[in-house]
């Protein structure tokens, strides 16, 4: 079971030649999802983009084509759990300092979090580029798969 981030998703959108590979091959067996945090990020992106219509055409019927994982309380206590083992792992070593730390000063993004967290809840596999699931691994098992790495390879 994947999940999938919104920098594959994105790929999908123009069918990326690797993605739609690895689905292919992957076939119906495997179930594939993304989640409203990735759906929120990606009609982010249309809305900023030259053509705004055409882009949350296209977003649309994506969006009807995959399942959509929702923010569960499941979901927040494991995002506060998972935030404050991060606080703890990456952050300062005095207590004073570390209540006042963010995430972002951490380097990474509440939306990896949040995306780890429905991930976490629901057993996925993480699809993703960013950096920010590898170091969340650090501080508690979580699976990555990155679709787009031999193309990264390959240049």
């Amino acid at each position: 079971m994947y999940l999938l981030d919104t920098n594959h998703c994105f790929q999908l959108l123009y069918n990326h030649p690797g993605i739609t590979q690895k689905l292919s091959q992957l076939g119906d067996k495997v179930f594939v999802a993304t989640c409203v945090i990735v759906q929120g990020e990606l009609v982010y992106m249309a809305h900023k983009s030259e053509q705004q219509e055409r882009n949350l055409r296209r977003l649309e019927r994506f969006l009807d084509d995959i399942e959509i994982y929702p923010i569960s309380e499941e979901t927040a206590d494991v995002y506060g759990r998972l935030k404050a083992a991060i606080i703890d792992h990456f952050g300062p070593k005095e207590r004073a300092q570390r209540r006042r730390i963010t995430i972002e000063k951490l380097g990474f993004q509440e939306n990896d979090l949040w995306i780890a967290a429905i991930a976490k809840c629901h057993g996925f596999t993480i699809v993703s580029t960013d950096s920010d699931f590898e170091r969340i691994k650090e501080v508690e098992e979580l699976f990555v798969e990155n679709w787009l790495l031999s193309d990264l390879e390959e240049k």
